[in-house]
C-alpha cells in the first residue's frame, strides 16, 4: 500500500524497477523499514506486573480517593430514608462497572496510538487513516514508517471508505474534529488543576475532626503547602514518583478494603442488596428531580477514570487492565459498601461520611494515609497533563515548551517545567480562593463528564473508520455510553453557576491558546509554500561569483517538507555567503508516537549537484525527543553519507571514486564546523485582514510567541553555532 503510493508520486509510467531507481523520489531512505514496532513490543509478565504496581501510584490515586467526598456531595441536604442509600449505592456500583471497567479498561484502552493514550493520541490515529490534518504536510514516504503501518486497508468495507472520504473532503468535519480534540485535551488539563484542590482539601479536612479548634482557614493553608510540595517533586520523573507512591496507595487501598469490610459486617450487611439495579429505579421514583440533581455528586465516584487512558504511555494496556480489574475495582467497591452500611445506621453523619466511618483506633493512621493518597490522586492528572501537552506540541497545537524525558526505559514519561508551575499556581489560587470542596466539586463533575462524552464520540469514529466494527456493536456502544454520560452531564451542568463554570473557563483559555497557535502555524506554513525559492534562483546562485563559499556545513531550518523556504534568499541578501555544504532541514512531526532512528531521515539533492545543497526531512513522532546538536549532527551526516552511497548504487555511469570523494567532502565540511541557520519570523496579519484576525495574529499569537521558548533553546543549540535572521510574514 505504502510502496504503491510512493512510486506513483514521481513516476507515471515505466516498470517497477525503474521507479525504484529514481533517487529523487525519496524512496531510498523511506524504504529502510526495520519491521520493528517499538510501541507494540510485548512486555513480559514480570515487566507487566512491575508496571501494574507502578500504575497504582500514578493512575488510581484520583478514583481511589473519591470515597473521601462522594456521599457528602451526593446528599448535601441529608438522607431522607434508608432506601435512598441503597439507590445511590446501586448507582455507584453500576457506574463504576460500566464506565471505568467496561468502557475504558476493555474498549477505550485499545484505541491507543502505538501505546499512547489520550485525546490527541486518538486524533493522531484518525489523521493517519484519513487526511484530516489541517496542515497539508503529508508525504507518501511517511507511510513507509514501521509505526505508521495501517493494519487494515480502508477498502475492506464500503462504510469505512465512505466515511473516510467524507472526512477528507469536508473542511467543516476537519475543523469540528480538531475542535473536539482540543476541547477534550483542555478539559483533561483542567482536571489536572481541580483534582489536587478537591482531593487534598477533602483529606486535610479530617484534621477538624481530630482538633476541634482548627478552623477552615488553617486547613486551606496546610493544603496549599502540601500542593506546593507535590509540584516540587514532579521534576524527579514519573518512574521514581510511581515507585515511591505505589506502596502508599497500596496501603491506602488496604485501609479502604479493611474499613469497608469491617463496616459492612459491623453495621448492615444487607446493603449488598444494592447489586439489584431495581433500587436505582425506585430511587428516582421517590425523589424525582432531587435524584437527578444528586447524580452530580454520585458521578464523582469515577473521577480520574480518564487518567487510565491519558497515562497509558507511562505503562501498558495489560498493566492497566491487571491493576484495575484485580485490585482497584474490588477495593473501591468495598469502600462504598462499607460507607453505605455505616450510613444506614448513622445517616446523620453523611456530611463527614468517610472520617465518621473510620474505627477510632485507626483514625490517625488512616488520616495520614488519606493525605498521602490525596497527593497521589493529584499525581494521576498532573502526569496526564504532561503527556497530552507533549502530544499537542508534537502536533503543532501548543506554544514551544521544554519537554524533559525522565525515563530511559519508558519514553512516554515526560516532565514539562513551565506547565508544572502554571498548574501549581492555579491550584494554589483555587484552593485559597474557594476554601471549601463544595464549589470545586461542582466544577469537577463538569470536567470529568465532558471528557468522557468526547472520548465516547471519538471512539465511535475510530470504530467506524479504523476498527471497522459491526454497525450493530457500534450502535450499542454509542447509545449505552452516551446515554449514561449524557444524563450525568445534564446533572452536573445544573450546578454551572455554583462553581461549574470553572472548568469551562479553563477549557476556553486553553482552546484559545491551542487554536491560535495552530492557526498561525498553519498560515505561516502556507505562506512559505506560496513564497518558496525557485530552482532557477539556486542555479543563478551557483554561477554568481559574488556569493562566497565558506568552509563548513550549514543547516538551514524550515517548516517546508518540499522546496526551499523564502528565508534562504533572505539569508543570501543579508549575508552573501554560503557554506560549502548546505542542508535544508525540516523537523517534521508525524501523527505517530515514535519514529525509529533508522527511518528518521530522508534526503534529496538539489540541482546543480556540484553546489552540494541537500534537502532533508527529519521525522519525529509526538513523543520523540529531538536529539542535542552533537548527536543530531552525527546522525544527519551519517545518513547523508549513506544517501550519497545509495545514490551511486542506484545510478549508472558514476565512478567509485566520485561518490567516495563526495562522502569525504561532506565529512570534512562537518569537521570544519556546523552552523545552524534559523529564521525568526515576525508574523503579522495583512492590512486588509479583519479586526478579529488582527487581534488573533498581532496580539494573542505575538504574546504567546514572545513568552514561549525559542527553537534554538529547545534544541539546546550553542549560541556560537546559531545564526538567526529575521523576516516578516504577512498572512
Amino acid at each position: 500500500m505504502g510502496d504503491k503510493s510512493v512510486r506513483t508520486e514521481d513516476v507515471a509510467t515505466g516498470d517497477k524497477m525503474e521507479e525504484m531507481r529514481r533517487v529523487d523520489s525519496l524512496n531510498i531512505e523511506a524504504g529502510k523499514v526495520s519491521g520493528f514496532n517499538a510501541h507494540r513490543a510485548k512486555h513480559s509478565w514480570t515487566t507487566t506486573l512491575s508496571l501494574a504496581i507502578q500504575s497504582l501510584g500514578v493512575v488510581y490515586g484520583d478514583i481511589g480517593t473519591s470515597p473521601l467526598y462522594v456521599y457528602s456531595s451526593t446528599f448535601p441536604n441529608g438522607i431522607k430514608e434508608k432506601d435512598d442509600i441503597l439507590g445511590v449505592l446501586s448507582i455507584i456500583i453500576y457506574t463504576i462497572l460500566f464506565v471505568p471497567m467496561v468502557k475504558y479498561v476493555f474498549i477505550v484502552l485499545w484505541a491507543n496510538d502505538n501505546g499512547e493514550g489520550g485525546t490527541f493520541a486518538m486524533y493522531s490515529l484518525i489523521c493517519r487513516y484519513a487526511k484530516v490534518s489541517l496542515i497539508p504536510n503529508n508525504q507518501p514516504e511517511d507511510r513507509e514508517l514501521s509505526n505508521y503501518k495501517l493494519d487494515k486497508p480502508s477498502s475492506e468495507l464500503k462504510r469505512s471508505q465512505a466515511i473516510k472520504k467524507r472526512l477528507e473532503t469536508s473542511r467543516l468535519a476537519q475543523y469540528v474534529l480538531f475542535v473536539i480534540t482540543i476541547t477534550g485535551t483542555s478539559m483533561v488539563i483542567g482536571d489536572g488543576v481541580l483534582t489536587p484542590c478537591i482531593s487534598v482539601l477533602s483529606a486535610v479536612s479530617g484534621l477538624q475532626s481530630g482538633f476541634k479548634g482548627l478552623d477552615q482557614s488553617s486547613v486551606v493553608w496546610i493544603s496549599v503547602a502540601i500542593l506546593i510540595l507535590l509540584f516540587a517533586v514532579q521534576q524527579f520523573g514519573t518512574d521514581k514518583v510511581g515507585f515511591t507512591f505505589a506502596p502508599i496507595i497500596l496501603l491506602w487501598f488496604l485501609f479502604l478494603t479493611g474499613t469497608g469490610i469491617y463496616n459492612l459486617f459491623t453495621h448492615d450487611i444487607t446493603v449488598l442488596k444494592a447489586f439489584n439495579p431495581w433500587y436505582i429505579v425506585t430511587y428516582f421514583q421517590r425523589n424525582g428531580k432531587a435524584a437527578w440533581i444528586s447524580l452530580g455528586g454520585a458521578v464523582l465516584c469515577i473521577t480520574g477514570t480518564e487518567a487510565m487512558f491519558a497515562d497509558l504511555g507511562h505503562f501498558s494496556v495489560r498493566a492497566i487492565q491487571v491493576s484495575f480489574t484485580f485490585f482497584t475495582f474490588p477495593t473501591i467497591l468495598f469502600a462504598y459498601l462499607g460507607q453505605s452500611a455505616y450510613l444506614s445506621k448513622h445517616p446523620e453523619d453523611v456530611a463527614t461520611t468517610f472520617y465518621a466511618s473510620i474505627p477510632r483506633p485507626i483514625y490517625w493512621p488512616t488520616f495520614v494515609v488519606a493525605v498521602l493518597a490525596a497527593i497521589i490522586a493529584s499525581q494521576a492528572l498532573i502526569t496526564g497533563a504532561f503527556s497530552i501537552i507533549a502530544q499537542s506540541l508534537g502536533m503543532g497545537c501548543f506554544p514551544r515548551v521544554k519537554i524533559v524525558h525522565t525515563s530511559a526505559k519508558n519514553e512516554g514519561q515526560v516532565y514539562i517545567p513551565e506547565i508544572n508551575y502554571i498548574l501549581m499556581i492555579a491550584c494554589v489560587i483555587i484552593t485559597a480562593g474557594f476554601e471549601t470542596t463544595e464549589k470545586i466539586g461542582n466544577a469537577y463533575g463538569i470536567a470529568v463528564v465532558s471528557v468522557m462524552c468526547i472520548t465516547t464520540s471519538m471512539i465511535t469514529l475510530i470504530m467506524l473508520v479504523i476498527w471497522k466494527t459491526s454497525i450493530f456493536l457500534i450502535a450499542i456502544f454509542f447509545v449505552v455510553f452516551i446515554a449514561i454520560e449524557g444524563v450525568y452531564l445534564s446533572s452536573v451542568l445544573f450546578k454551572f453557576v455554583e462553581g461549574g463554570y470553572l472548568p469551562l473557563f479553563f477549557a476556553a483559555v486553553l482552546m484559545v491558546i491551542m487554536a491560535t497557535w495552530h492557526y498561525v502555524h498553519k498560515q505561516s506554513y502556507m505562506f512559505e509554500v506560496k513564497n518558496k525559492v525557485s530552482t532557477e534562483y539556486v542555479k543563478q546562485l551557483a554561477s554568481n561569483p559574488d556569493i562566497h563559499r565558506l568552509p563548513g556545513m550549514g543547516l538551514l531550518y524550515s517548516d517546508l517538507v518540499q522546496g526551499i523556504p523564502p528565508i534562504f534568499s533572505h539569508f543570501i541578501s543579508n549575508i552573501p555567503s554560503v557554506h560549502s555544504v548546505v542542508v535544508i532541514v525540516n523537523i517534521k512531526s508525524l501523527p505517530v508516537s515514535k519514529v525509529l532512528a533508522e527511518e528518521r531521515f530522508i534526503f534529496r539533492q538539489l540541482e546543480p549537484k556540484e553546489y552540494r545543497m541537500f534537502r532533508c526531512v527529519a521525522r519525529y513522532g509526538y513523543n520523540d525527543l529531538v536529539e542535542g546538536p552533537g548527536e543530531f549532527e552525527r546522525q544527519l551526516v551519517d545518513n547523508l553519507k549513506e544517501y550519497i552511497r545509495m545514490k551511486h548504487v542506484t545510478s549508472e555511469g558514476n565512478s567509485s571514486s566520485s561518490y567516495e570523494e563526495e562522502i569525504q567532502f561532506v565529512q570534512e565540511a562537518m569537521d570544519k564546523g556546523v552552523v545552524y541557520m534559523m529564521g525568526e519570523a515576525q508574523i503579522v496579519a495583512e492590512e486588509k485582514s479583519s479586526w478579529f484576525k488582527r487581534i488573533v495574529v498581532n496580539y494573542i499569537y505575538d504574546f504567546l510567541r514572545k513568552n514561549s521558548r525559542q527553537s534554538g533553546k529547545i534544541m539546546s543549540i550553542p549560541r556560537t553555532k546559531l545564526l538567526m535572521v529575521g523576516m516578516t510574514y504577512d498572512i
